[in-house]
């Protein structure tokens, strides 16, 4: 009776997060089959999509004014036969447009893959094992966001701070540990870095610089693997770790503080390119976080606020696309207007990050303001966003429109 009643608490954790992340009067935990008469042995299945509208409101008059984006479409599925094991698979697709559909499907950039594919070992009720292609990553909060229930349109782009460096889509292949002291809960993990990186300038025989594939171009022995680990204090509600995806906003479902912090490591995971030779260089990201969720009032009233401080070190005056080494700051902060639960309820926000990078003395920043209507909690909603992203004094400013669908 113990062991079938410590099953029944770990196996409705991660539905009752779903339910209560949600806000959702209809929800109702979801798609689970039982595959026996006690619930012992189920399968576990979500499905949702995102589909984008935007209007870049500098384009030119060759450029079409409206686009639209299949941003992600996406099924996970986890199944637990005793109280013990777990396996999970998450596949899906993301960012299908125009300019990367293919006439017969198959040959389409943006092609079905697997996200995410891993199994687990419970060695008791509070400290779990596992290895696979797995989303326990460490820095920050936001760089283990799950996708579902992202209060701002979509996650903030430089908390992902290694997708095409080191990982795939922000997935590892290695081994992990999550659980919790008491209110302290862990995710650590030691994982192989990608060895075809995004970052390939190196290609270039004239390139000089810091290039991310030390993985490549290093000592295998030296510089395959990569540590994280993120830490998180629960000062009030115990979030639940059952699974790696961290809620975005609980829609006062909850009431949450969390003080978190998280580092990356890898080894010689970059390499200086020089006429002298080439130097490999330790690639290392530390985070420090604030995130605050809680109702307001008696009427349904909510607010959500979340902070962190990153510090990136990619190696000697690094920066490629979206990466460089220096500093980040981010913050969100919305607020749940109070309404009944059975009725569309709106949560208009903002977002703010600055960016300032070691190579330049430019400083790149990006302001987001928007607003969310929820039909049915995050299971069915609506968001509007405006941007204004500033890159070096050159700035640039775009509407979106999101809807989204999970069941």
């Amino acid at each position: 009776m113990k062991k079938l009643s410590l099953l029944l608490i770990g196996a409705t954790l991660f539905s009752c997060q779903l339910l209560n992340a949600q806000g959702s009067p209809d929800y109702k935990g979801g798609i689970k089959v039982k595959l026996d008469e006690e619930g012992k042995k189920y399968l576990r299945v979500i499905s949702w999509a995102q589909i984008q509208a935007g209007i870049d409101l500098n384009r030119t008059v060759e450029q079409s004014p409206l686009n639209f984006d299949l941003r992600r479409a996406r099924v996970l599925m986890f199944s637990q036969i005793t109280d013990k094991f777990l396996i999970l698979t998450h596949f899906g697709l993301n960012s299908l447009n125009s300019n990367n559909m293919g006439p017969l499907g198959k040959d389409a950039s943006a092609q079905l893959f697997f996200h995410d594919v891993w199994a687990q070992y419970n060695l008791n009720k509070n400290h779990t094992v596992g290895a696979g292609l797995h989303y326990f990553n460490g820095i920050s909060r936001l760089n283990n966001q799950s996708t579902l229930n992202i209060m701002t349109l979509d996650n903030n782009r430089q908390s992902w701070a290694t997708i095409g460096l080191s990982d795939q889509f922000a997935r590892h292949l290695g081994v992990f540990g999550k659980g919790k002291f008491g209110r302290l809960q862990y995710r650590v993990s030691i994982n192989d870095a990608i060895v075809n990186s995004l970052d390939t300038r190196d290609s270039d025989p004239t390139f000089e610089g810091t290039v991310y594939a030390g993985a490549r171009l290093e000592d295998p022995i030296k510089s395959s693997k990569t540590y994280t680990g993120y830490f998180d204090y629960n000062l009030l509600d115990e979030e639940s770790n059952f699974l790696p995806y961290k809620v975005g906003s609980y829609l006062g479902s909850k009431r949450v503080l969390n003080v978190g912090a998280g580092v990356f490591l890898h080894p010689d995971g970059a390499v200086n390119i020089s006429p002298t030779g080439n130097e490999a260089q330790m690639v290392s990201v530390f985070a420090a976080d604030l995130f605050y969720d809680a109702p307001l009032g008696e009427n349904g009233g909510a607010v959500t606020a979340y902070a962190t401080y990153q510090k990136n070190d990619y190696g000697k005056d690094y920066l490629f696309s979206a990466y460089g080494s220096g500093s980040m700051i981010y913050g969100h902060a919305g607020y749940v207007i109070p309404g009944n639960n059975d009725k569309t309820r709106f949560q208009p926000y903002a977002s703010y990050s600055i960016n300032e990078y070691d190579a330049t003395t430019d400083v790149y920043s990006r302001l987001g303001m928007g607003v969310n209507a929820y039909f049915s909690g995050h299971n069915s909603k609506l968001t509007l966003e405006y941007a204004n992203d500033n890159r070096g004094g050159t700035s640039t400013n775009g509407i979106l429109i999101q809807a989204m669908i999970y069941l």
